[in-house]
This record gives C-alpha cells, sequence and structure tokens, in this order.
C-alpha cells in the first residue's frame, strides 16, 4: 500500500541537498579528467610511435571492456599496495575519469578524423609544427562534431556516480541508503534520489543541445 510520509520527506530533503551538492563535484572532477586525459589517449593513438600507439590502443580498449565498479576498487583498495594512499573522493573521481577517458578519446578521434584532409595538407604546406597544427587549426574543427557524444558522457557520469557509494563517497545514493537503514524507510529517499537525478539530467541534456547549436551557428556549421 502507499504510505508516503510528507514531514520526513521535508525533514530528509536538506540532508539530500547536501548530497546532490557532492554528486554534482564528484561527477564535474571526474569529467574534468576525462576531458583532459581523453585529449591526450586521442592524440597518443595518432602518435608517429607505432610502439605508443599500440600500447594506448589496447589501454583504452581494456578500459572500456572492464566495469567501472571495478575501477573504482581497485584505484582505491589496490593502490595502496603500490603506496598509492587516496581519500574516497579522490580515487572515485580518478577512477570516473580513468574510464570515461577512454570514451571520451574515441569521441575526439571520431572529430579529429572529420576534418578534411586538405586542412592537413595545408598545415604541412606551411610548415606548421605539430602542435600548432593540432591545437590551432584540427581541434577547433573537430570539437563541433563531438560536442554531442562529450554531452551525452557528461549525462552518464552523473548518472554513474552511485558507484561512488561501494567507497564510502557521501553521494546521493549514498545518502538515501543511511537515510533508509536510519528510519527504516527507503520509499522517499529513493523515490526521491530519483526525482533528483531526472531533473538534473533531463535539463542538462536540452543546454547540451542548444551549446551544440550555438557552437556550430558561431562557426557556420548550421
Amino acid at each position: 500500500m502507499f504510505d508516503w510520509k510528507w514531514d520526513f520527506t521535508f525533514e530528509i530533503l536538506p540532508r539530500l541537498g547536501w548530497a546532490t551538492l557532492n554528486t554534482l563535484i564528484a561527477a564535474g572532477g571526474g569529467y574534468a579528467i576525462a576531458i583532459v586525459l581523453g585529449l591526450a589517449l586521442a592524440l597518443a593513438q595518432r602518435s608517429p610511435y607505432r610502439a605508443l600507439t599500440l600500447v594506448v590502443r589496447e589501454a583504452v580498449e581494456f578500459i572500456r571492456s572492464t566495469p567501472l565498479v571495478l575501477q573504482i576498487f581497485f584505484v582505491f583498495y589496490v593502490g595502496p599496495q603500490f603506496g598509492i594512499r587516496l581519500s574516497p573522493w579522490t580515487s572515485g573521481m580518478i577512477a570516473i575519469g580513468l574510464h570515461y577517458s577512454a570514451y571520451l578519446s574515441e569521441v575526439y578521434r571520431g572529430g579529429i578524423e572529420s576534418v578534411p584532409k586538405g586542412q592537413w595538407e595545408a598545415c604541412r604546406s606551411l610548415s606548421m609544427s605539430t602542435s600548432d597544427t593540432y591545437f590551432r587549426i584540427i581541434i577547433p574543427q573537430a570539437l563541433p562534431p563531438a560536442l554531442a557524444g562529450m554531452g551525452n558522457y557528461l549525462v552518464g557520469i552523473f548518472k554513474d556516480t552511485p558507484m561512488l557509494s561501494v567507497i564510502g563517497v557521501a553521494e546521493l545514493m549514498h545518502a538515501a541508503n543511511a537515510i533508509g537503514s536510519e528510519h527504516y524507510r527507503f520509499l522517499e529517499p529513493y523515490t526521491l534520489v530519483g526525482i533528483i537525478f531526472l531533473a538534473i539530467s533531463l535539463p542538462s541534456a536540452g543546454l547540451i543541445r542548444t551549446f551544440e547549436a550555438w557552437v556550430r551557428k558561431r562557426l557556420g556549421m548550421s
């Protein structure tokens, strides 16, 4: 029988509010790592050094083929055996960043490969360095086609943050589980968590599409 308690709902809202902030911080930190590391992995796969290219490609495939929760456990529990002791927060953000950097590297790679070959040939004819070619000519043109994929993974990271609860990070699901265990009521906290995720994910997806359209318009691509 449906038994929703409004007084209990208002009582737990502040606690879930702080957990929401923690979730957004974890997602934002992980995404920042993924953006930078993903670009580095994408460029490394286009390196003239075949050995480096093969190693990076295999590493990307390995990361994409293993569960995020396993990588979280590995960073947090296995790291100390090698002298790397990190807090749950830091471990979680690094694991999320590492996991999604593998996916973003493929998004970057697709964007880079979409740039017309004539752009590369023009850079070579002007004797531009590799770094100038990438960061002044190629990457600015590769980003607009990649924005949709990058935005999707941002929403994906946000929805994957509940996995951080397995190492004690006080995000939304961790808070909901704690509230439910303390009060022996799970209906309200779990329902509110679902509503909060929905309330953040749907507007975020819309903003990403709007930003993508704005960038394309600014660059004369639409």
